[in-house]
C-alpha cells in the first residue's frame, strides 16, 4: 500500500521528461517520465531504497534523502515544502480512532474588518478544507445562486463533488476538483484532514478517491464561472494565508478581463433592482 511521501515522489518523477535533464531516450518504456534508476542515479540513493519509498515500505526516510531527492527532482520552494509536510504525515501515526476536534470556525475582527473594506469586491476567508467561513456580499452576488451558499455550513469542496450543478457552474470542473484535493493535503492539520478525507469520499465517489494521491500541486490558472444568469465570469484568484493555526486563507477574486467586470457590474444592477420591487 502507498503513502502520501511515496505516491507524491512517483507522481513527480512520472511527470519529468528525461530530456529536460540532459537523459537521452532510451527506448520505448512501459510507464512515462524519469526512470526509477536515474532518480536513484542523481539522488545518490539505491533503486531498492527508493522501490521501497515510492511502495510505502520505508515511511521515515532522513532530512538528508529528503533533500537529495528534492534536489534531484528539481523542486521549487512550494514543492519542497511540501514533501516535508507529506514526510511528517507518513512518519508519524495520523488518527488513532478518536474524530479529531473539527478546525475553528472563527475569523477574527480584524480579517472581517479587512473584507469590509474589500466591498463590493469578491472575496472570502475558507481553510484547506473548503469551508467558506466568511464572505463579502459581492462574492455572495457573485456565488450567491450557484448553491454553494446554501447551507449553513458551506464548503467548496463538498459541493464542487456531490452537488450535480458544480459541473455546470465550473466549466474547467476537473481543475477545481485537482485544486481542491490537493489543498486538503495541506491543513489544517494531518488528522482533521484525513478525518474530512475518510467522510468525503464515501459521497464524493471515485472522482474524489482517485484524486487522492496526485500530489502535484495543479497549474495556476483564472477560474472560470458560469453564472446562471448567463454570464461566464473569469477571475484572478489572490490567495493570502493568515496569521492562524486553522490554515485560514483570504481569497480575493479579481475580473480577468473586461467582459467579467462589466457582467459583474449588471449583476449588481439586477440585485439592486430586485431589492426595490421586493420592498
Amino acid at each position: 500500500m502507498g503513502t502520501p511521501l511515496g505516491d507524491f515522489v512517483r507522481a513527480k518523477r512520472d511527470s519529468i521528461q528525461p530530456e529536460s535533464f540532459g537523459l537521452s531516450d532510451r527506448g520505448r518504456r512501459r510507464s512515462p517520465g524519469l526512470r526509477r534508476s536515474d532518480l536513484a542515479t542523481r539522488a545518490g540513493i539505491s533503486v531498492e531504497y527508493l522501490t521501497r519509498i515510492e511502495q510505502g515500505r520505508d515511511r521515515n526516510p532522513s532530512p538528508a534523502v529528503l533533500n537529495a531527492l528534492a534536489d534531484a527532482l528539481s523542486l521549487d520552494a512550494g514543492e519542497r515544502h511540501h514533501l516535508r509536510y507529506l514526510a511528517k504525515i507518513t512518519g508519524g501515526t495520523c488518527a488513532g480512532r478518536r474524530r479529531p476536534a473539527p478546525p475553528d470556525r472563527e475569523v477574527r475582527p480584524t480579517v472581517r474588518e479587512t473584507l469590509r473594506l474589500l466591498e463590493p469586491g469578491a472575496a472570502y476567508v475558507t481553510n484547506r478544507l473548503g469551508d467558506v467561513l466568511a464572505y463579502t456580499d459581492g462574492f455572495e452576488l457573485v456565488m450567491g445562486e450557484i448553491g454553494l451558499l446554501g447551507t449553513g455550513t458551506p464548503n467548496l469542496t463538498r459541493y464542487v463533488f456531490t452537488d450535480p450543478r458544480a459541473r455546470t457552474v465550473f466549466p474547467d470542473w476537473d481543475q477545481v476538483a485537482d485544486e481542491q484535493v490537493f489543498d486538503l493535503w495541506l491543513g489544517p492539520s494531518a488528522e482533521t484532514a484525513e478525518w474530512f478525507r475518510a467522510d468525503l469520499a464515501p459521497v464524493a465517489g471515485q472522482e474524489f478517491t482517485r484524486r487522492l494521491h496526485h500530489h502535484l500541486p495543479p497549474p495556476p490558472v483564472p477560474l472560470r464561472l458560469a453564472h446562471p444568469a448567463g454570464h461566464e465570469l473569469r477571475w484572478h484568484r489572490e490567495k493570502l494565508e493568515l496569521r492562524s493555526t486553522d490554515a485560514q486563507q483570504l481569497v480575493v477574486l479579481l475580473p480577468a478581463d473586461e467582459a467579467t467586470a462589466a457582467a459583474v457590474e449588471r449583476l449588481r444592477r439586477r440585485s439592486r433592482g430586485l431589492l426595490r420591487s421586493v420592498s
